[in-house]
């Protein structure tokens, strides 16, 4: 980083100063993004909601699930509230990086550090980090729950296979989500924009394009953003017509690789 002195009323350009490391910018991302108490109210939510509305479902259902009228298997709803959990992730990467471009603080931040780039990826590494540990964590504590009035039916189900794998995937997922947010943060710089838009595209037009006729609407259908990485946070998905779930969150990883790169131009070229 570069810094002007004044010496015998001249002004010197100095190029010796130490731009931050990574390890710097880092923790101080982690610090705002710990000490800001919206964090931590989103983050309750979003256990609340994830393991909450798992156990509440697993509850009402459970009679349903082990009768012979029952259309839907147990493991679509061991993970349910996952579905909802997903919106406060949203919320949560928008805030990352929205929060700064409507208070103006963005501009001290990228002058304290100049490389753009460090920024978007030091917000992006926290927040996939603490999603990731939530959201993992909220999908045990609800299979904990669920699986407990599944058991009481007969239908409970082990912790192994797809239902173990449905527990990382979960958090994975939420990470995802949360990565996917900050770039569409980084390239909207607006916090409702921002939100609006990435909800909509997860929860409503990733159904409405169902709508779409033919072999076409199907492969649609399949590629959208929350339809290809939602498989692998459930043991059975209920659309049995998606990606398998690592395929699926593959493509769902290339399509956030391809908002990341996007946004990382943007950021580069685009003044605060």
């Amino acid at each position: 980083m570069s810094a002007s002195v004044m010496e015998s009323g001249t002004v010197v350009e100095r190029t010796d100063v130490a731009r931050p490391s990574f390890a710097a910018v880092l923790r101080a991302e982690w610090l705002k993004l710990r000490s800001v108490r919206s964090t931590w109210w989103t983050l309750v939510t979003t256990f609340v909601l994830g393991a909450g509305l798992t156990t509440l479902i697993c509850w009402g259902n459970a009679d349903w699930l082990a009768s012979s009228e029952a259309d839907e298997s147990p493991g679509s709803f061991i993970t349910w509230g996952m579905m909802i959990a997903q919106i406060t992730a949203v919320v949560l990467g928008a805030l990352v990086v929205t929060t700064e471009y409507g208070t103006g603080m963005i501009r001290t931040t990228f002058a304290a550090v100049p490389s753009r780039g460090r920024v978007l990826a030091a917000k992006s590494v926290v927040v996939v980090a603490l999603l990731g540990v939530v959201g993992t964590v909220t999908a045990f504590v609800g299979y904990a729950g669920g699986n407990f009035f599944l058991d009481r039916e007969g239908i409970g189900l082990s912790l192994s296979g797809d239902v173990l794998r449905s527990m990382y995937g979960s958090g994975l997922y939420l990470a995802g989500i949360g990565l996917f947010t900050v770039a569409v943060g980084f390239l909207m710089r607006h916090t409702a924009g921002t939100i609006s838009s990435v909800l909509a595209l997860m929860l409503i037009l990733g159904n409405m394009v169902n709508l779409i006729p033919g072999a076409f609407g199907e492969w649609v259908t399949k590629l959208m953003p929350g339809n290809a990485g939602s498989g692998i946070s459930t043991p059975v998905s209920f659309n049995p017509n998606l990606l398998d779930p690592w395929v699926g969150f593959a493509v769902f990883c290339a399509e956030t690789a391809v908002l990341l790169a996007a946004a990382y131009v943007v950021v580069k070229r685009r003044d605060a």
